[in-house]
C-alpha cells in the first residue's frame, strides 16, 4: 500500500491525497484497492521504467471504451513522468490496427484536451 500510494503521487501529484480524503467511507476502499493492486503490486515491480509502464497503461485503458476518464489521468500521468504528446500520439497510432477506429479517436480525443496544442 505505501509503495503504491507513493508510486501513484509520483505520477499523478497531490490529487491523490485529495482522493483519498474526499472518497465516501463506503467506497474508500476502491482507493485502497487503486494504490495496494494496481500500483502497489504491478507499478513497482521491476523490468520496465516508470514511463513505459505508463505509456503500456495508457494505451490499455484505451483499448476499453467508456474510460476516457482514466484515460484522461493517464495522459496527465504520461506527461508527469516525462512522456510527451509525440510519444503519446505514435503509441496511440501504433494501437490503431488492434482497437479500431472509434478507441484510437476517443484517445486522440483525450490527448487533445489535456494537452491541447498551444
Amino acid at each position: 500500500m505505501k509503495k503504491g500510494l507513493a508510486t501513484q503521487v509520483e505520477i499523478f501529484g497531490d490529487v491523490i491525497a485529495k482522493m483519498q480524503e474526499t472518497a465516501p467511507a463506503n467506497q474508500r476502499h476502491i482507493q485502497e484497492y487503486l494504490s495496494s493492486f494496481c500500483f502497489g503490486d504491478f507499478y513497482t515491480r521491476g523490468g520496465l521504467e516508470l514511463k513505459i509502464r505508463e505509456l503500456l497503461t495508457l494505451c490499455i485503458i484505451s483499448t476499453l471504451g467508456g474510460a476516457e476518464g482514466q484515460v484522461k489521468s493517464h495522459v496527465l500521468g504520461n506527461k508527469n513522468v516525462g512522456n510527451d504528446k509525440e510519444t503519446l500520439i505514435a503509441a496511440i497510432t501504433h494501437c490503431l490496427p488492434y482497437i479500431g477506429f472509434p478507441r484510437t479517436l476517443n484517445a486522440l480525443a483525450c490527448v487533445n484536451e489535456v494537452l491541447p496544442e498551444n
